[in-house]
């Protein structure tokens, strides 16, 4: 049987990983490990998680540097990065499995869909799912997921403060393409519900179609904290 270690990165989410863990619970006690890699939270993150996980650790801020420090002391075959305000369906990890289980693919990601309930949302995860799927570019929000051997290959995430997710589809990309499964994770619409829809759209439309061209990440990321 394939071993899943779920790493989260997590930065002041007391609100919410707990409910992010709660479903994960009947593959941890299958024998799948769990992985909060917090990045210095100042409120009850790290408590509320330690009696979900098999592990919690601190690293320095930043997804990427998380994650890779969540992949460091991960034991499982599979490395599953998954955003703290995620939520997985039951049969998640089944259907990972089942992706990669005849060696054809090397990694995925599933489709996602907004929590909020306007129909313009609707809209945004469709057009999502579709560009991942056509453009084999996953981002963090549709839960990529790697094998440990395929992860080392391209070194991991780079250390990047945007992005990084994008800058990963892309090697592994060359390796496989990527399992592009139906399954849904329920991702928070909180940054387009707090900045407007239209507004957080068209930024991330800028920040990507900059990122393509050659701007710096670090240049990016300070656009994404002013937008």
């Amino acid at each position: 049987m394939l071993r899943i270690s779920v790493i989260v990165p997590a930065l002041n989410e007391a609100a919410t990983i707990a409910a992010t863990l709660a479903p994960l619970q009947a593959a941890r006690a299958a024998g799948h490990e769990i992985i909060v890699v917090d990045g210095g939270s100042t409120d009850a993150t790290v408590d509320r998680a330690r009696a979900l996980a098999d592990r919690v650790i601190v690293s320095p801020p930043g997804r990427a540097t998380q994650m890779n420090a969540g992949a460091r002391i991960a034991t499982g075959d599979i490395l599953w990065f998954l955003h703290a305000d995620t939520l997985a369906p039951a049969d998640a990890i089944d259907t990972l499995c089942a992706a990669l289980a005849d060696g054809r693919r090397s990694w995925g990601r599933f489709d996602v869909r907004l929590s909020g309930n306007r129909w313009p949302f609707r809209v945004i995860e469709r057009a999502m799912n579709l560009r991942s799927c056509l453009t084999r570019i996953a981002t963090g929000d549709q839960g990529i997921f790697v094998t440990r051997q395929a992860f080392a290959a391209v070194v991991g995430y780079a250390d990047i403060p945007l992005m990084e997710d994008v800058e990963l589809s892309k090697r592994l990309r060359k390796h496989t393409p990527p399992a592009c499964l139906k399954t849904r994770l329920v991702t928070s619409s909180r940054r387009w519900e707090q900045n407007g829809i239209i507004r957080t759209v068209l930024l991330m439309w800028r920040l990507r179609l900059a990122y393509f061209v050659g701007a710096a990440p670090d240049a990016l990321a300070e656009r994404y904290r002013r937008g």
